[in-house]
C-alpha cells in the first residue's frame, strides 16, 4: 500500500521580513523532505508574516511579495526539493471589493512545484484592521483550486472559508476530493481550540474527506498564534496534532485506498499552561521581532511583578531580565525581601534604586498630597524604568493585569509606562493560578520555583500610603473578577448584575469604575491577546460618553483613579 505524505509545517514568521520567512520556507521543506513528504503545507500568510494591516495596500510590499514567491520557487527546485508539492499564503493583487468602491487586496494560496507558481485560491479581500474575523467572509466565490499529487486529490482553502456552511467548501464536496488542506493564522484564546476541531469535524463529514488544519505559530504585536494544527477524519477523529506554542513538522499519511492513517498527537495543555504559555511566547516574540534581547521591570514584591519577571526569564532567559526595587517610605521590608528573593531565584540583573530622595525634591518644588502625592511615586517609578530602557536598550514591561486596568486602578505615566504588558489580558484571579501552576511546574522538574511564596499568599498593596492595601478601594479580587466578567466578557448591565444576586453597592461601585477608567486602557501598553475579549482589540468604548447604566448611584473612586 503507498502513502501520501503531507507534512503540516507550522512555523513562525515576522511580518514584513519576506527572506527570512522565505527562507525558513525552504529550510522546512528540506526537512519535510528528509522526513520522506510528498506535500507540504504552510500556514495563512506565511511569506508575507501576519496579519499585515495596512501593509497590504502598499504596491511595493505587493510586488516584493510576487518577487519572493518567484525566487522562493526557483530556490526551491536549486535546492532539489522542486518534486516537492508546496503550499504556501502570500498577499495577493487588488481585486474589486463587492461591498464597496475601492479595489483590495486577497488572501491567497499558491502551489509550488517543479520551480513553478500556480495560483490555488486567491479571493478573500484582506481587511486593513488586523486579523480576519472568523465568522465573517469578506468574498464570496465558487472557483477552487484542486491539487492532484499522486493520484490524490486535495483541495485548498483559507482559515474563515470552512466557517460559513456554503461557498468554497460545498464546491468541493462535488468535486470527490481526498482530502482538504486549509491554511489558517487562527489567534489563540482560552477555550478556541475545541472549537476549531469541532469545525474541522463537520467540514470533513460534509467532504467525506479527511481536513488538514495548519496554523500560524508565534508572536505579533497582541495576538499570539498558538499552532496546534491538526488532522481529522471524515468520522471526526482526530488522527493526528502538533503541540501548541512550538514550531513543528507534523506528518500525516494518506493511503492510496482512501484510508486516514492516525498520526503523532501530542497531549492537551491545561488552561494555566495555555494562558501562561500564550502569554510568554507573545513576550518573546514581541522582544525578538522588534530587536529587543533584554527587559527592564519594577520588582515590587508583590504577585504581579513576580509573575511578570518569572515570564520574561523564560522567554528571554533570567540573564536578560533587570528587575529594579525602588522603595519608597512606604515600602515594607518584606516587600525588598521578595523582590529580591524572586531575582535571585530567575537569576536576574537586581537593582535598588530609592525614589524618596527623588520625590522630596519634587515636593521641594511643588508640594502635593492626598492621590495626586501617591501617583507622585508611582510616576517617579515610571520615569527611572523609562530612564534605564533608553540608557540601555531594555524592552519596559507594564505588570499591571487586566483586573487592574479594567476598574482604572493604575497610574498613568507612573506604573502604566512600558512598551509591552504580559498581563494585560489576564485577570487577578488567573495571576494567582498561573503563579500556582509556574510554581509547581519548576517543583515537577526538580527546581527551584521561580515565585516566593510570600508573594503569592500576602495581601495585594501598592504601598502608596502607611497600610494601604488594594481591598481598601476595590472589592475582593475573587468576586471583583466575576463582576467584572460578567459585566466585560457577557456585555451584562446592571439589571443582570443584580439578577445574578450581586449586592447594588458592589455592581455601581464596578461599573462605574469600568465605564470611567476607558481613556486609561486607551493608552496601555500592548499586551497578548488570550481571552476572547481583550481590551484595545476586542472592547473598546467611547471616551467621551454620558452613557450610565440606570439606576446607578455614585461610586467611591479609587485612590489610583489617574
Amino acid at each position: 500500500m503507498s502513502v501520501l505524505r503531507i507534512a503540516l509545517a507550522q512555523i513562525d514568521t515576522t511580518v514584513g521580513d519576506l527572506q527570512a520567512n522565505t527562507a525558513a520556507v525552504l529550510a522546512w521543506t528540506g526537512q519535510a523532505a528528509a522526513r520522506d513528504a510528498h506535500v507540504v503545507v504552510f500556514p495563512e500568510m506565511t511569506l508575507t508574516g501576519y496579519p499585515i494591516e495596512d501593509l497590504a495596500l502598499r504596491a511595493s510590499f505587493r510586488r516584493a511579495a510576487d518577487a519572493a514567491v518567484d525566487q522562493l520557487a526557483a530556490d526551491l527546485a536549486t535546492a532539489g526539493l522542486g518534486h516537492l508539492t508546496v503550499v504556501v499564503g502570500s498577499v495577493g493583487p487588488l481585486h474589486r471589493n463587492p461591498d464597496g468602491p475601492h479595489e483590495l487586496p486577497t488572501n491567497r494560496a499558491l502551489v509550488l512545484r517543479d520551480g513553478e507558481v500556480t495560483d490555488a485560491y486567491d479571493k478573500h479581500h484582506l481587511p486593513n484592521y488586523g486579523v480576519f474575523d472568523e465568522f465573517r467572509i469578506f468574498a464570496a466565490g465558487d472557483t477552487t483550486t484542486v491539487v492532484e499529487v499522486a493520484g490524490r486529490r486535495l483541495g485548498i482553502v483559507i482559515c474563515e472559508d470552512i466557517w460559513q456552511d456554503g461557498g468554497p467548501v460545498s464546491t468541493l464536496a462535488e468535486r470527490d476530493i481526498d482530502a482538504l488542506l486549509v491554511l489558517n493564522g487562527s489567534p489563540y484564546e482560552e477555550g478556541k481550540g475545541h472549537v476549531r476541531v469541532d469545525l474541522a469535524r463537520r467540514r470533513a463529514r460534509q467532504l467525506s474527506a479527511p481536513v488538514v488544519y495548519v496554523n500560524l505559530v508565534g508572536g505579533q504585536d497582541d495576538l499570539v498564534f498558538d499552532g496546534g494544527s491538526f488532522v481529522v477524519g471524515e468520522d471526526g477523529a482526530v488522527l493526528a496534532q502538533s503541540p501548541q506554542f512550538v514550531e513543528h513538522l507534523l506528518l500525516w499519511d494518506l493511503a492510496d485506498d482512501g484510508t486516514a492513517l492516525t498520526g503523532r498527537q501530542f497531549p492537551a495543555l491545561s488552561t494555566e499552561a495555555e494562558i501562561y504559555r500564550a502569554a510568554t511566547l507573545g513576550l518573546a516574540g514581541y522582544a525578538r521581532k522588534n530587536g529587543f534581547h533584554s527587559v527592564v521591570l519594577g520588582l515590587s514584591g508583590g504577585i504581579d511583578s513576580a509573575l511578570v519577571a518569572a515570564m520574561a526569564a523564560d522567554a528571554l532567559g533570567g540573564e536578560n531580565v533587570t528587575g529594579v526595587s525602588m522603595p519608597s517610605v512606604y515600602s515594607s521590608g518584606h516587600s525588598r525581601d521578595d523582590a529580591a528573593d524572586l531575582a535571585a531565584r530567575i537569576g536576574a540583573d537586581y537593582r535598588v534604586v530609592p525614589i524618596a530622595p527623588i520625590v522630596d525634591a519634587f515636593h521641594g518644588q511643588l508640594p502635593l498630597d492626598g492621590v495626586a502625592a501617591e501617583n507622585l511615586q508611582a510616576r517617579v517609578r515610571g520615569m527611572i524604568l523609562m530612564a534605564l530602557s533608553n540608557a540601555e536598550g531594555h524592552l519596559t514591561l507594564a505588570t499591571g493585569n487586566k483586573s487592574e486596568l479594567a476598574v482604572g486602578y493604575s497610574t498613568v505615566y507612573g506604573d502604566a509606562v512600558g512598551g509591552y504588558a504580559p498581563l494585560k489580558d489576564i485577570d487577578k484571579s488567573m495571576v494567582w493560578a498561573l503563579s500556582r501552576w509556574r510554581n509547581n511546574l519548576a517543583i515537577d522538574r526538580g527546581e527551584l520555583p521561580p515565585i516566593p511564596e510570600s508573594s503569592i499568599t500576602k495581601p495585594p498593596s501598592a504601598e502608596l500610603r502607611p497600610g494601604q492595601v488594594d481591598q481598601d478601594s476595590l472589592p475582593p479580587y475573587d468576586l471583583l473578577d466575576v463582576v467584572l466578567d460578567s459585566y466585560i466578557e457577557h456585555a451584562e448591565g446592571r439589571q443582570e448584575l443584580l439578577a445574578r444576586g450581586f449586592a447594588p453597592e458592589i455592581v455601581d461601585k464596578v461599573v462605574s469604575l469600568v465605564d470611567r477608567a476607558e481613556w486609561k486602557r486607551r493608552q496601555y501598553p500592548l499586551g497578548p491577546k488570550v481571552t476572547a475579549l481583550a481590551f484595545g482589540r476586542d472592547r473598546r468604548l467611547p471616551i467621551t460618553s454620558r452613557w450610565r447604566e440606570p439606576e446607578a448611584t455614585p461610586s467611591t473612586a479609587s485612590s489610583e483613579e489617574s
